[in-house]
């Protein structure tokens, strides 16, 4: 099994037991080769942050 995935903003543990939508809405973003997790409620609060860090092509 894969390591636990935390979120890196506010910690929370994303579960083993939890829903597989709950679990399909984590967010990753990688930054220098550096991995970070986002929970469901943090990444829709920072949804403008994300989208400003897509390149120019995206849109």
């Amino acid at each position: 099994m894969n390591d636990p995935v935390g979120c890196s903003l506010c910690g929370r543990t994303r579960g083993v037991d939890e829903e597989p939508a709950q679990t399909l809405a984590w967010v990753s973003t990688r930054e220098k080769n550096v991995v970070r997790w986002m929970c469901p409620t943090c990444a829709r609060r920072h949804t403008r942050d994300i989208e400003g860090k897509l390149p120019d092509e995206y849109w």
